[in-house]
């Protein structure tokens, strides 16, 4: 298991980064639709902000909270995703045809910028639940997690 950090300094540091890598990670992927960036890589620099947590602060303490509760999200991302294709289908367009989703009061280019947000929303969950779960996972030895999936310590 996954024990805290013991340096002050290191504690420190990490109240620090970890806010300003997670606002760099929201903002990677709301502004990925401009530029560089969007689901995939927001989801990376935000997973990798919460394994950082983890590392520092242990599983169990108050400041990895987010990264407990991001577990249990496993899915949503794609129901969001999958969501957003087929309201596309149900406008009458092709999955993922943003222009014909269907959202009262938007015209076809805020649909269209809400529909790809949407997705990259998705996106960003799925990839940050699997970064997540997968350090989570390997930090735990054998014996301490039984066959139902419980971890003991």
């Amino acid at each position: 298991m996954i024990q805290p950090h013991g340096s002050l300094i290191v504690r420190t540091l990490g109240r620090i980064v970890i806010p300003i890598a997670q606002l760099f990670g929201v903002y990677v992927l709301v502004f990925g639709q401009y530029g560089p960036g969007g689901g995939f890589v927001g989801g990376v620099v935000i997973a990798s902000s919460m394994i950082m947590a983890i590392l520092i602060f242990g599983l169990g303490s108050a400041d990895s909270a987010l990264a407990r509760k991001i577990l249990h999200g496993d899915g949503l991302g794609l129901l969001l995703f999958a969501g957003v294709g087929g309201l596309c289908l149900i406008g009458g367009g092709e999955f993922l045809n943003y222009s014909n989703l269907q959202i009262p009061g938007l015209n076809e280019a805020s649909r269209h910028s809400v529909g790809i947000l949407l997705t990259q929303v998705g996106v960003a969950l799925d990839v940050a639940v699997t970064g997540v779960s997968i350090a989570v996972s390997l930090s735990f030895e054998q014996d301490e997690i039984s066959r139902d999936g419980a971890i003991h310590d």
